[in-house]
């Protein structure tokens, strides 16, 4: 069903193999800011979490989605140079 709806949207669909998680923006530039954002902070409730997640997200201005979306060349890149080792 995803997948017609992206068809009849003209949409390229890129593959993204599992096992490379440098390929994935959200690994490498997402969720690495968003374990330092969390890092040290304590939480005394699911409820607490889910907001302190939501204030992380909602304190990123538009230019640091942006920024890890431009830096993907630059990562596949490295991934080529390094014969797919993981890039820290």
């Amino acid at each position: 069903k995803t997948l017609r709806k992206l068809k009849s949207l003209k949409w390229d669909v890129l593959t993204h193999p599992p096992y490379s998680p440098d390929i994935a923006p959200s690994d490498y530039h997402l969720f690495r800011s968003l374990q330092n954002y969390l890092n040290g902070k304590n939480f005394d409730s699911l409820e607490a979490l889910k907001n302190g997640v939501s204030s992380f997200f909602e304190s990123k201005p538009r230019s640091f989605y942006d920024r890890g979306i431009c830096m993907l060349p630059e990562r596949w890149e490295k991934i080529i140079e390094n014969d797919g080792e993981y890039i820290i």
